[in-house]
C-alpha cells in the first residue's frame, strides 16, 4: 500500500529534496521509503500554521471540538488493518497485537478526550464574599514528539488531549518508525479538520526536534524518550517559559513474594519480554523472595518456553525483532559490559540469528545492586534477577534506581500491596496485573523517568492555561 512521506501541514503535504530512509526491522535490506527530511524552516511553517489556526479552533465549543476528535476516531476504526500492517513492517511490534489492541486504542484516545473535554465540570466555591470558578483556556500552539516504540497509540495519547483542550498540534513521529503517523495525517485530511489544526513534520530531533521546541510561538510541549534528550528539551522549554511533560523511560521493579500466586506472577514476568523488551513501563528488575527463588525459577523458565521468536507477522511469534542495528548494537553492549563487570549471564545473551535484529531473552543475576545492567534502562529482552529477605528489603531494592515510572507487586496480603504502593516511588504501580490502563488515570514518572502527568483531566489541565473566575457577592440592604 502507499503511504505519503511527506510533511503535513496546513492540510498539504510538503516534500523535501533532502530525505532519510526507513527500513523495516523485519528485514533490514528492506527499504520502505525515502522520507522528507524537517529543518528549522519546515518548523517554522507547521508552527506558523498553527499558530494562524489556533483562534478559529480554540473558539469553537467543546462540543464542536469533539465531533472533529470522534469523526477521526471512526476512520481510524475503519483502517485498522491498514495501520497495523504498516506499522508492524516499519517498527515491528507485533501485527495481531497491532490490530487487536494497539491501534484501537488509538480510536479510544480521541473518543475519551473528547468526552472528558465536554463533561468537564469546573470546581467552584464561595470565599471572602465571592463566588469563584476554575475555567480552562486553550494555551496554543503544541508540539508533540513521540518515540519509536508504540508511534500510533502513543501520537493520539498525547495529541487527543491537547486536540480536546483546544490547542493546535504540530506532531514529530521518530525517524526510526514515521510511518502510522503519516497515514494518521490522510485521516485527519479525511475528518476535514480545519487547515493548520493537526500537522506533522518528520525529520531528526537535533535538527527539526530541536527547532520545534525552541521556537518562540510554542506553549506547551509534550515529549517520550530518553532522559537525554528529555534535558535538552527541558532547557529550550525553560529558555521560553513555556510547561512540558516528558516521560524519559523506566527499570521497573517486578517484584514477588512468598505468599503470591507464583504461576501467574511467572506468567506475567515472561510477558516483559514481549516486544523484544521496548517496552518503558516493563518490569526489568525480577526481584524474588529468596524462599521462593528455585520453584519460581522453574515455572517462569515454563512459561518463557511458550515465547516464540519470530517474523512479527506472524501469529504465532510472541517475541519480535529491536527496532534498528543501532538499537541492537546498543542492547548487547549492555550485555558485554555486564560479562566484563562479573555479572552472570543465566541464559540468553546473544543474537538469535547470525543475519537480523533478533536478540534471545536473556536473564542476568548482577554481582551487586551497583551494577550497571541494574542501574540503567536497556530498553531489550533483557531482565535482571536478584532475591530479597523481607518486606523491607525488597521496598529498598524497587527504590535503589534513579527511575520511577512502573513497579509490579505480586502478593495475596492486601495489607502488604498497600504498604508496597506507599513505599515504592514510582508513577504507576500494579498489584498482581501488569499493563491494565484507565485513560483518566495520571501518568508519569518520578526522577529519571520523566516529570508532569498526563493522562484524563491531568492532560486537559496541562494543556490548559487555568484562571479563576471571582464574582463579588451581592448584597442587600435590610
Amino acid at each position: 500500500m502507499s503511504v505519503a512521506t511527506g510533511h503535513f501541514i496546513n492540510n498539504q503535504r510538503h516534500d523535501d529534496t533532502d530525505t532519510f530512509e526507513d527500513r523495516s526491522p523485519l528485514d533490514w535490506s528492506l527499504k520502505l521509503a525515502d522520507v522528507s527530511r524537517g529543518n528549522a524552516e519546515t518548523a517554522d511553517a507547521a508552527l506558523r500554521a498553527a499558530h494562524d489556526a489556533f483562534p478559529g479552533w480554540a473558539a469553537l465549543t467543546t462540543h464542536e471540538r469533539g465531533r472533529y476528535l470522534t469523526r477521526l476516531a471512526d476512520l481510524i476504526d475503519r483502517h485498522v488493518d491498514d495501520l497495523a500492517r504498516v506499522e508492524c513492517l516499519d517498527m515491528a511490534m507485533l501485527e495481531e497485537s497491532l490490530r487487536l489492541r494497539v491501534i484501537a486504542r488509538g480510536a479510544r484516545n480521541f473518543r475519551a478526550y473528547a468526552e472528558l473535554a465536554q463533561n468537564y465540570v469546573p470546581r467552584k466555591w464561595d470565599s471572602n464574599t465571592t463566588h469563584n470558578t476554575v475555567l480552562r483556556m486553550p494555551a496554543g500552539p503544541t508540539i508533540v514528539i513521540t518515540p519509536w516504540n508504540a508511534p500510533f497509540m502513543l501520537s493520539t495519547w498525547k495529541c487527543a488531549p491537547a486536540l480536546a483542550a483546544g490547542n493546535t498540534v504540530v506532531l514529530k513521529p521518530a525517524e526510526w518508525s514515521p510511518l502510522s503517523c503519516s497515514l494518521l495525517m490522510d485521516l485527519v485530511a479525511e475528518a476535514d479538520f480545519p487547515p493548520g489544526v493537526f500537522n506533522l513534520v518528520q525529520g531528526f530531533g537535533n535538527e527539526v526536534g530541536a527547532a520545534l521546541v525552541a521556537h518562540p510561538l510554542v506553549r506547551r510541549i509534550s515529549f517520550t524518550g530518553s532522559p537525554e534528550t528529555g534535558r535538552t528539551i527541558g532547557v529550550a522549554a525553560a529558555q521560553n517559559l513555556v510547561p512540558f511533560t516528558a516521560e524519559l523511560g523506566g527499570k521497573g521493579p517486578f517484584v514477588v513474594f512468598a505468599d503470591a500466586d507464583l504461576a501467574l506472577a511467572a506468567e506475567r514476568a515472561a510477558v516483559m519480554y514481549d516486544d523484544a523488551g521496548q517496552v518503558c513501563l516493563a518490569g526489568t528488575r525480577l526481584l524474588v523472595d529468596a524462599t521462593i527463588k528455585d520453584e519460581f525459577f522453574e515455572l517462569f523458565q515454563s512459561a518463557l518456553r511458550r515465547h516464540v521468536l519470530g517474523d512479527s507477522r506472524d501469529p504465532t511469534t510472541t517475541i519480535s525483532p529491536l527496532i534498528h542495528p543501532t538499537h541492537l548494537a546498543r542492547v548487547e553492549g549492555f550485555v558485554e559490559r555486564a560479562r566484563a563487570n562479573g555479572d552472570r549471564v543465566i541464559f540468553g545473551g546473544k543474537r538469535w540469528k547470525e543475519n537480523g535484529l533478533w536478540y534471545e531473552p536473556t536473564l542476568i543475576e548482577p554481582r551487586d545492586n551497583a551494577a550497571e545492567i541494574v542501574q540503567r534502562e536497556v530498553f531489550g529482552p533483557v531482565l535482571t534477577w536478584q532475591t530479597f529477605r523481607d518486606e523491607h528489603e525488597a521496598i529498598d531494592l524497587a527504590n535503589s534506581t534513579a527511575y520511577g515510572l512502573s513497579a509490579m507487586v505480586f502478593t495475596r496480603d492486601d495489607a502488604r500491596a498497600q504498604r508496597f504502593a506507599l513505599g515504592v516511588r514510582a508513577g504507576t504501580i500494579w498489584a498482581n496485573c501488569f499493563l491494565i490502563r484507565d485513560l483518566t488515570a495520571p501518568f508519569g514518572g518520578i526522577g529519571l523517568s520523566g516529570v508532569g502527568r498526563e493522562g484524563g483531566d491531568y492532560a486537559l489541565d496541562f494543556y490548559s492555561d487555568l484562571k479563576t473566575f471571582q464574582v463579588k457577592e451581592e448584597t442587600t440592604n435590610g
